[in-house]
């Protein structure tokens, strides 16, 4: 008897919308985080390749967290690293006021948001 209360409570189909947006705007946090195939890169005389060229040289997430915080009002849920049109970048998921989640897009390097996604 406790073990089918248990199911129903936590059952698929009752997952309420807020939820379902959260679930979803996690999976689309994950899916634009997996890097693509990068074509192969020319390394020239150096033997370096851009990524060892440019490493060290990010924005701060919490710089990038204070930018946010001073244009959105809300909260930070989440962030990863990935890329987006070839550089690398902060995907940081934020909660507005609503409940409502938005990714933001952050180029790694500069600091400056390049995207938003979903709210």
């Amino acid at each position: 008897m406790h073990n089918r209360r248990i199911q129903a409570r936590f059952s698929p189909g009752r997952l309420n919308p807020g939820a379902m947006r959260h679930l979803l705007a996690i999976a689309v946090l994950l899916t634009a985080a997996i890097p693509a195939a990068a074509p192969a890169q020319d390394y020239g005389r150096s033997g370096r390749g851009d990524q060892e060229a440019r490493s060290g040289r990010q924005a701060p997430l919490s710089r990038v967290l204070a930018t946010i915080a001073s244009r959105t009002a809300g909260r930070h849920l989440n962030t990863t690293q990935g890329e987006s049109g070839g550089r690398s970048a902060y995907f940081v998921q934020w909660q507005l006021p609503d409940g409502r989640v938005v990714i933001f897009v952050v180029d790694a390097e500069s600091g400056q948001i390049i995207g938003r996604q979903g709210g």
